[in-house]
C-alpha cells in the first residue's frame, strides 16, 4: 500500500475518464477514490460530465476528489495524455485517439479486426487490461471481473431456464422429491471457479470440465465432492452438454479467440429449452451458435436452446465491478502516470504485456496471431 501514498510523482500526467458509450455499460474508468489518489500523486484528471452516475458518483462527488468535470466527451479526449476506461474503445471514440495518448483500458482485440485497425491507425499506446500478467502466472485486472462474470453467469443461467424466458421451467435446487438441475462449467479458471461455487450454492448437481488436471485440482480443494471434475476431452465434453440443463462456457486462452467447444451439431442436439451462456462471447466465444448480445436484448434461442452472451456482463452490477476493478487497476495508473508509459513498461514486465498495440504496430503475440498482423516486441518499441 505504500506506493499508492507515497510522494509526488516526478511527472504530472493528465488524465482523462471519459462516459462509457459501449449499450448497457454503466461502469467507470476510475472511481472518486482512485481520482483522489492521483490528484495526492500531482496529477490531472479530467472526468466527463455524468461518467459516473451508473455507479452512483455524482459530478460533486468527482469535484471533491480534486477532478475537472467537462461538459462532454470531446474536452476529454481532447486534452487527456492518458485515457483510462472499461470497455473497448467505440468508433467515434477510436476516432479521437491520438499518437501521443495512452489509452489503458479492456480491448479484446483477437475477434475484433476493425478496433484493432482503427488503434494501429491512431499511433496510440493501448494496454489492455486482460493482458496484464502478474508474478506466478495469472491476469490481475482480468480477475476481479472474471470472477463477477462467473457469479453473474449462474444468476442468468437460472432465469434463462425460467418458461418465461424460452427455457425448459426448471428451478437450478429443485425441491424435495424433485432432482435439481445439471449445470455443466466448460473451463476451471476464475470464472469457471467462481460459476461453480455459485453453482454448487444453489444446489445444483455441477461438472466442471477443464485440460488442466492443476486447475481442476484447485476446483475440488475448495468445492470437494460438490462438484465434479472432468478432464475435457471431446467425448466428455459432448456427453456433460447433452445432459446438462444449463452450459457455461468459461474457458480463455489470454489475449487469443476463445475456442470453440461446443459445436452447432451439439447445440442441436441439446435437451429442449435447455441454456447455455458463454462468458466468452467477449474473445469470439465458445460456443459455435452464441453471438455478442446486450443487457437490452441479452437472449435469444436456437434449435430450442436458450443462449444468453452478454459481451460486457459485469456492466449489469457496475457498483460491484467498478470498484472491483478500481481496486486492481488503480496501482498500475499510478505507475503509468508518476513514471510516464514508457518508464513504466520498462520497469515492469508484467504490465509490459498489456502493450497490444503501439506506434501503428501489433505488440500481443496472441492478437497478432489471431489476426495476420506481423508481431513488434514491446521491448523493441521501448529501447
Amino acid at each position: 500500500m505504500a506506493a499508492l501514498h507515497g510522494a509526488k510523482g516526478d511527472m504530472t500526467m493528465r488524465v482523462g475518464v471519459p462516459k462509457e458509450i459501449k449499450s448497457d455499460e454503466h461502469r467507470v474508468g476510475l472511481t472518486p477514490a482512485s481520482v483522489h489518489e492521483l490528484v495526492a500523486h500531482g496529477h490531472e484528471v479530467v472526468v466527463e460530465h455524468a461518467a459516473g452516475e451508473g455507479i452512483g458518483a455524482a459530478d460533486d462527488d468527482y469535484r471533491r476528489a480534486g477532478a475537472r468535470v467537462a461538459a462532454a466527451a470531446a474536452e476529454v479526449w481532447d486534452q487527456a495524455q492518458m485515457i483510462v476506461k472499461v470497455k473497448e474503445p467505440q468508433p467515434a471514440e477510436r476516432a479521437r485517439l491520438r499518437a501521443d495518448q495512452v489509452l489503458f483500458t479492456y480491448l479484446h482485440l483477437a475477434p475484433d479486426p476493425a478496433q484493432c485497425a482503427d488503434l494501429l491507425a491512431s499511433g496510440a499506446a493501448c494496454i489492455a487490461y486482460e493482458t496484464v500478467t502478474q508474478p506466478g502466472g495469472g491476469l490481475p485486472l482480468l480477475a476481479p471481473m472474471s470472477e463477477v462474470a462467473g457469479r453473474l453467469a449462474l444468476q442468468v443461467g437460472a432465469r434463462c431456464l425460467e418458461r418465461a424466458q424460452g427455457g425448459m421451467g426448471v428451478l437450478l435446487g429443485g425441491v424435495p422429491g424433485v432432482p435439481p438441475a445439471r449445470v455443466v462449467v466448460l473451463g476451471a479458471g476464475v470464472v469457471g471457479r467462481n460459476a461453480a461455487q455459485m453453482a454448487v450454492g444453489s444446489g445444483a448437481q455441477v461438472v466442471v470440465l477443464d485440460r488442466s488436471i492443476d486447475a481442476l485440482r484447485r476446483i475440488e480443494l475448495q468445492l470437494g465432492a460438490r462438484a465434479a471434475t472432468v478432464y475435457a476431452d471431446r467425448r466428455e465434453i459432448e456427453h456433460h452438454v447433452l445432459r446438462a440443463d444449463l452450459v457455461i462456457g468459461a474457458v480463455l486462452v489470454a489475449g487469443a479467440t476463445a475456442p470453440r467447444l461446443v459445436s452447432r451439431e451439439l447445440v442441436a442436439r441439446m435437451r429442449p429449452g435447455a441454456a447455455v451462456v458463454d462468458v466468452a462471447i467477449d474473445q469470439g466465444g465458445c460456443i459455435e451458435t452464441a453471438h455478442a448480445t446486450t443487457h437490452a436484448a441479452p437472449t435469444y434461442v436456437v434449435d430450442g436452446v436458450v443462449h444468453y452472451a452478454v459481451a460486457n456482463m459485469p456492466g449489469g452490477v457496475p457498483r460491484t465491478s467498478t470498484y472491483a476493478l478500481n481496486h486492481a487497476t488503480l496501482p498500475f495508473v499510478l505507475a503509468l502516470a508518476d513514471k510516464g508509459w514508457r518508464q513504466a513498461l520498462r520497469d515492469d514486465a508484467h504490465l509490459r504485456d498489456g502493450l497490444n498495440v503501439c506506434a501503428g504496430r501489433v505488440t500481443c503475440a496472441a492478437v497478432a496471431q489471431a489476426l495476420g498482423h506481423p508481431l513488434t516486441a514491446a521491448d523493441e518499441l521501448l529501447a
